[in-house]
């Protein structure tokens, strides 16, 4: 073809890449490859394009090819592709050989550092993620995304430890964006309470969110406990009886594992991921993928055939990563317990583990932690408060449909009583006891959420009461409870 043609294709499939149709770009992107395939450039765009589609096998044979033509930047593609394998197929072992690939092609490559200290959190190894860290604050001595995260796994010998000063210190710099103030307002929280100073970690967490908030920018409308409200009206609505099982469902189904964050779900599955017939699946956004598929949801759903539903598992169970059979995989996305009656639908079959906790425990640990803007009722205790109540009262319904499927685990029982209660979910599960359920702390499975240190560790007390620390900050929170 002709320099003229495969042009126009370039031009035509960078426009729908720039407009956001993802698809459309896509094929864009093949046929301009198919004409030319000597250009890097565009392998690096259409494996960017089919990891938004979710195509992750695709986007890194893309990634390969533009690496094996000479891509500007190999460093970046390499993270790249860490990222999917880490964060999509769940294999670490080829995502820390990605990012110690971009490091060998540029040491001074800051973003591959803090990736790799991300991925040795992962998997247990804070010495490993410590030196990453430290090396890239060695390059960017300013950076206040390595300080915060050195400051998360790092352990200060008290209040007057040196490495609370420099955090404090960065935080408080007027030349640092709300973003940053945010970051290092959390580690400096984080320190500070592990130091038993607690009101200055109270100060240090109300100051962190509220920087949190800025950084979204004035567009930002916070939580809006009205949408919350009719948010859950349409989910009872949409299902307002029990999934019939169809014939085709019978067969794999996974078990989910929900609750509020920070509920003690990855405590759960790890405990069930030390038995020989579980294979843990994480935090996946499976059920959050095909949610976003369904428009409006979950309205399109009232008296959908259901036909509708057996596409949606089929879909499910085509994206899960791992697939070991005759093992129980488990699916442990805590804000799964918004789609109860979607999983149902799709797997009328499932069991579903349902984690809870002390509601100040629980809501507490949410304000001290950095999380998204879609989980904006954390950044104020009255709206996680009313978080809360739309929480129970949704889970109220999926309990009175589905009651025999549910099985509640109290994390303060568990830790208090942990055989009796690890007995009661193993038979919930089918599963006979085997020991290695209690010694799930000394496996090497890879965990990617914020209790990646607490369960590393053997089952502990101290995070049961712990709100009590707190009590002269908490007086809002508890009256909304109480009023829940």
């Amino acid at each position: 073809m002709t320099e003229t043609p495969w042009r126009s294709l370039l031009k035509e499939a960078s426009a729908l890449r720039e407009a956001g149709r993802v698809g459309e770009a896509i094929a864009a992107y093949q046929r301009l490859l198919a004409a030319n395939p000597d250009l890097p450039g565009s392998w690096y765009n259409l494996g960017w394009l089919q990891k938004q589609a979710r195509r992750f096998d695709e986007a890194l044979d893309s990634y390969r090819q533009a690496l094996d033509r000479g891509v500007d930047d190999p460093e970046e593609v390499h993270l790249n592709r860490a990222v999917i394998l880490s964060d999509h197929l769940g294999r670490p072992r080829d995502a820390l050989g990605e990012l110690e690939a971009a490091l060998a092609l540029n040491p001074a490559y800051v973003p591959g550092l803090l990736n790799l200290g991300n991925l040795h959190e992962d998997r247990g190894d804070k010495a490993a993620a410590r030196d990453a860290y430290q090396r890239a604050l060695e390059l960017q001595p300013e950076n206040a995304l390595a300080l915060a995260r050195l400051a998360q796994v790092s352990d200060p010998d008290g209040p007057d430890d040196p490495l609370i000063e420099r955090v404090r210190a960065a935080a408080a710099s007027p030349q640092r964006a709300p973003a940053e103030k945010a970051d290092l307002g959390f580690a400096l929280g984080r320190l500070l309470d592990q130091a038993g100073d607690h009101d200055s970690a109270f100060e240090a967490y109300s100051a962190a969110n509220r920087a949190s908030a800025a950084s979204y920018g004035p567009q930002f409308r916070g939580y809006d406990p009205r949408a919350q409200e009719q948010l859950v009206d349409r989910l009872i609505a949409a299902f307002p009886e029990p999934a019939q099982p169809r014939p085709s469902s019978a067969g794999r189904a996974p078990l989910f594992i929900c609750g509020l964050f920070r509920s003690g779900s990855t405590l759960v599955e790890q405990i069930l991921a030390g038995h020989s017939r579980v294979t843990a699946g994480g935090e996946l956004d499976l059920v959050p993928a095909l949610v976003d598929r369904i428009r409006p949801y979950p309205d399109a759903l009232l008296s959908s055939d259901p036909a509708v539903f057996e596409q949606l598992r089929r879909a499910y169970l085509a994206a899960v990563p791992v697939d070991e059979p005759g093992s129980i995989f488990t699916d442990k996305r805590p804000d799964n317990f918004l789609h109860i009656g979607l999983i149902k639908a799709m797997f009328p079959e499932a069991k579903i583990v349902h984690t809870r906790r002390d509601p100040l425990d629980n809501l507490l640990s949410l304000y001290f932690l950095h999380l998204d803007p879609t989980m904006a009722y954390a950044l104020d205790l009255k709206h996680a408060a009313h978080w809360h109540g739309e929480y129970r009262r949704l889970m109220a319904h999926w309990k009175a449909l589905y009651g025999d499927d549910i099985h509640d685990l109290d994390y303060d029982a568990l830790v208090l009583e942990p055989r009796a209660v690890v007995e009661r979910l193993l038979a919930f599960c089918g599963l006979e006891w085997e020991d290695e359920c209690l010694d799930f702390h000394s496996g090497d499975r890879v965990v990617k959420t914020a209790s990646v240190w607490q369960v590393r560790q053997p089952l502990y007390t101290r995070s049961s009461g712990r709100w009590r620390n707190y009590q002269r900050h908490l007086r809002p929170l508890i009256e909304a409870l109480e009023g829940d």
